[in-house]
This record gives C-alpha cells, structure tokens and sequence, in this order.
C-alpha cells in the first residue's frame, strides 16, 4: 500500500509534463495504473481538448468488419468508455470492458453501457475462456508505456475463429517489433491482416505526436 501511495505521489507531480507525457514515459503497470486513476476525472475533456482520434478509427474499422449485434464484444482498455457509448449507439449492446486503472472503470461505470467491468492489466495472462469474444476493440492500449507486441497472444486465444480484433499501434512500437510479429502470427496462421491504415496522428492537439496506425485483424 505504501508503495501505491509513492506511486501516485510521483504520477501527481509529473503532471506539470501532462499526464500524457508521464503515461507515455511510465516503466511499471502499477504506474500506469495509478496516473490514469488521478486522470479519470479530466480524461475525457482532456482527449476532446486534444482531437482524440483512435476511438472512432477504431469503430470505423469494427463496423466494417464485424456485423451488428455481434457478441459479447471486449473493449480492452476501456478506459471511462469512450468506445462503450459509440458502440451501444451503432447496435453493439453486449460489450465488456478491461482496464488496468480502478479510476477509470469506475468513470465508465457511470455511463451504463458495459455489461461486466474486469480490472486487469494487457500483456499476461487474461482470466478468460478460449473463444469467449465475437470481437476485441483495444484503441491506444499498443503504446509506449502501455503493452507491447506481448499483448497479442492472449487476445488472440479469447477471441473466436472468424472475430475480428481490432486495435492501434503506435508507429515506435510497430518498428521495434510489432510488424514483425504481426507477421509471424500471420504465417502461423492465427490471424488475417484484413485491413491496416495510414499512420495517422492521433491527437492533432498534441505537439510531437509520433504517428499509429490502425488494424483490423481476423482470428482463423
């Protein structure tokens, strides 16, 4: 408890640099976790203020490929449910939400859109059945900071043959490995790359953005 109480101390005094620079520089999940708790409140004015992109990407490419009143669906990384609300408005009412953050689950709580909240960190091991999701949405969770390339495997194993995963990577990410495991999935084959974008900058007010891309994967 004490070490969680250090924790957020140092999340609180960072915060001069953002809390997006200090959530891009942290080194532990329990870093992570304990900036965005003290960030729930503002979060969501916060991404509007900066023009964040990912989650309508994200369910762009979702309603491209996955049919209406597919589920349940996983929105892993659900943050205060951005995504949740989208997804109830278009005709997906079954979605469960993943966070590592109390703070922020107890934001997307409020909205009433998600059917079960799991607070748990991306990257090890997911207390979930094989084959438990029609479908896994994870916008600006593969980034730096966050999960890696190791986060894969595990939604991969959750989501049924024929799902789609869809999810963004930050371009850092993408050439420190990231394309080339998405590669190796593929030739394995796990995974259909049906659909990638552009890079694209995902908060256009933020300076020196690096650039993500977009995915729409197919679990075979």
């Amino acid at each position: 408890m004490q070490d969680r109480l250090v924790d957020r101390t140092k999340v609180a005094h960072s915060k001069h640099r953002g809390p997006l620079a200090a959530a891009y520089a942290a080194k532990r999940p329990e870093d992570v976790a304990a900036l965005y708790d003290c960030w729930s409140q503002t979060y969501d004015a916060d991404m509007s203020a900066a023009g964040y992109r990912h989650p309508t990407i994200c369910l762009a490419l979702l309603a491209r490929h996955l049919p209406r009143g597919a589920a349940p669906l996983l929105d892993a990384g659900a943050g205060t449910g951005l995504i949740g609300e989208w997804l109830d408005i278009t005709g997906y009412p079954l979605v469960e939400a993943l966070d590592i953050s109390e703070g922020m689950l107890a934001q997307a709580a409020r909205k009433g859109v998600y059917s079960a909240l799991h607070c748990l960190a991306l990257g090890g091991k997911l207390p979930f059945a094989d084959d438990a999701y029609a479908g896994i949405i994870s916008a600006g969770v593969f980034t730096s900071g966050h999960v890696g390339a190791e986060g894969l495997d595990e939604l991969i194993r959750i989501c049924r043959p024929g799902g789609i995963i869809v999810l963004t990577v930050k371009n850092t990410l993408w050439e420190a490995g990231f394309a080339a495991r998405i590669a190796e999935l593929e030739a394995q084959g796990l995974i259909t790359r049906i659909e990638e974008t552009r890079p694209y900058v995902s908060m256009p007010g933020e300076t020196d953005t690096v650039p993500s891309r977009g995915l729409a994967l197919r679990v075979t």
